[in-house]
């Protein structure tokens, strides 16, 4: 039996490629294969991981605050009660290899199993790498990156491309448009704009609809799949109700983003590193409004690799409330400029990321 643990945690950037990563390692080990995820208490990993089936330990351990806050006080005591928790979990699971996901929940059990001599393999999701990775990578095996110019931050002989392991198959070919369009309530009569801001909401973009709305005062020259988000789902639909306007679509989360990426024209989103990946191997012309609450401004840097490559417009979040939506009409009627945009985000994909990233921790058990 093949023992290998998985961590990453904080955000849905970093646990759902480590979920991609443990499905093709099932795919190619089987029932030989034993995978326990190590992550950090009251994080989503702690409900998301049970709930698909995985078995997860959940370490004290929490992030720096980057304001001043009474937190951080306690963080050399979360951070020595984390070591010794990781130490145990290695001595009793006894893993072969250990894969970190990055953020900082990764950081523990990946030391601990440098310390205790099991090999690691570290994944980095972003162009700019995060703080987590840096600090263990000099000790790793491998080192899965999917941007170029990683040597940056990365010993050259370590890195290995692999590109972004993502939870489901976002490639279009096998998505019924006509469906797609059904499942969301539209029709082909107009071009579809898909606002996204990930699963907890974007206040920049939210902001973005109630203006755009107020605007069209009920007759959108588009029509809009819009997330809202789960924090803002109650806030944001009770503006909906006020400003009623056929041909939006508006939830708190998208069960079926294959459906929406299916259906869209064109994509206003945020440019966190799973994001990104999604688009590229949907091929869908984006606009991305980076987060600029991010460490190390690391969205930005995200999408700038893809417009300096033409293959994506940016738009500053400060700006996006007045411009992104109606550029993205804009572009959405420019057949030429989507088609550019489409071919070019194509470059960028990487289908078979997380059966790449599985081969590699394979290659050390």
């Amino acid at each position: 039996m093949v023992k290998i643990i998985l961590s990453g945690g904080g955000t849905g950037g970093h646990i759902y490629p480590a979920v991609a990563v443990a499905q093709a390692l099932t795919k190619s080990l089987g029932n030989e294969v034993e995978i326990l995820f190590v992550g950090a208490e009251g994080k989503m990993e702690s409900q998301t991981i049970p709930r698909l089936g995985y078995k997860i330990e959940c370490l004290p351990i929490a992030g720096l605050q980057r304001s001043f806050s009474p937190k951080n006080l306690l963080l050399p005591f979360k951070i020595l009660r984390s070591l010794m928790q990781a130490r145990k979990i290695i001595k009793k699971f006894q893993p072969q290899v250990v894969a970190g996901f990055g953020g900082y929940a990764s950081a523990p059990i990946v030391w601990a199993a440098q310390k205790a001599g099991v090999p690691t393999v570290i994944q980095e999701q972003n162009s700019y790498a995060g703080l987590t990775n840096k600090l263990i990578a000099r000790r790793a095996k491998s080192i899965c990156v999917a941007w170029p110019k990683m040597e940056r931050f990365f010993p050259k002989e370590k890195i290995v491309f692999t590109g972004n392991p993502l939870r489901s198959d976002f490639a279009l070919e096998e998505v019924n448009r006509e469906e797609a369009l059904k499942h969301f309530g539209l029709n082909d009569e107009k071009n579809i704009i898909l606002v996204v801001g990930g699963s907890l909401g974007t206040r920049t973009l939210n902001e973005m609809m109630k203006k755009w709305l107020k605007k069209v005062n009920g007759q959108a020259p588009v029509q809009v799949i819009w997330q809202t988000g789960k924090y803002y789902w109650e806030e944001m639909h009770a503006f909906w109700e006020s400003h009623p306007t056929q041909g939006i679509w508006h939830g708190a989360f998208i069960q079926r983003m294959d459906y929406a990426y299916a259906a869209a024209s064109v994509v206003i989103s945020r440019s966190g590193a799973c994001s990104v990946s999604e688009l590229c191997l949907a091929g869908k012309a984006t606009i991305f409004v980076p987060s600029p609450n991010v460490a190390e401004d690391h969205q930005t840097k995200n999408a700038m690799s893809l417009v300096e490559k033409d293959a994506a417009l940016m738009v500053a979040d400060a700006e996006a409330p007045a411009k992104a939506i109606d550029l993205a009409i804009e572009i959405a009627g420019d057949r030429a400029k989507k088609e550019s945009l489409e071919n070019h985000i194509q470059d960028f994909a990487t289908p078979h990321s997380a059966a790449d990233v599985a081969k590699e921790i394979i290659k050390y058990c």
